[in-house]
């Protein structure tokens, strides 16, 4: 997903403080030469689990389509793992990838729909890296762009992995343009995530 106002809209799902007043965990590090900032407001959430998963994820982008990495390490100054609506986002103002904390620490699926959507946000990041001019009218279509190259990496891993991702890019590719790239209640999204993160403890 990429709308030109997401880096406001971001500010509005990061809690400032957790359950207990304190500060949310803030890790910074480097995973496959990509800046990595870790803001962890979900203390049932373990940053370790996290950046295991992430790592994983890169990786598979790396063995699979390398060329794709190399976008990323070029066209983003970072990936900022966050409490978000949405499984990623590219916030094209800091130039840098959204990549969802709770999804990030799922183990009921693997990591090869983590790495698909981070490589989505990446072909967001390379569009707006060539320059090219957008209005709401394009949107649509560049996010038929991210879902084609959804598609592709996900044909490229090995089918227990790969499955998943095909699945859901060929569905996605099915969709109208007010369905590939809906209009999101950004407000009704952020009270439903404050409600979740307060029954797990997390900050809101």
């Amino acid at each position: 997903m990429r709308l030109p106002f997401l880096h406001r809209v971001a500010a509005l799902f990061t809690p400032t403080s957790v359950a207990d007043g304190t500060a949310p965990k803030t890790t910074r590090l480097m995973l496959h030469g990509v800046p990595v900032t870790i803001v962890n407001s979900r203390p049932d959430i373990d940053t370790d689990v996290v950046i295991a998963r992430l790592d994983e994820a890169l990786a598979l982008i790396a063995a699979h389509q390398p060329w794709r990495l190399r976008h990323v390490q070029r066209d983003v100054r970072g990936i900022r793992v966050e409490r978000f609506a949405c499984r990623g986002a590219f916030l094209p103002d800091e130039r840098v990838i959204i990549t969802e904390l709770t999804f990030l620490a799922r183990r009921d699926i693997s990591a090869a729909p983590v790495a698909s959507s981070i490589l989505h946000e990446g072909v967001h990041a390379r569009v707006h890296a060539m320059g090219v001019a957008r209005s709401a009218l394009l949107l649509p279509r560049e996010e038929r762009l991210c879902r084609r190259a959804e598609l592709a990496f996900g044909q490229a891993l090995p089918p227990a992995l790969g499955v998943p991702v095909v699945e859901r890019a060929l569905a996605s590719l099915t969709l109208a343009d007010g369905e590939v790239a809906p209009r999101v209640d950004w407000a009704e999204a952020g009270r439903r995530q404050r409600a979740v993160d307060a029954a797990a403890g997390g900050g809101g």
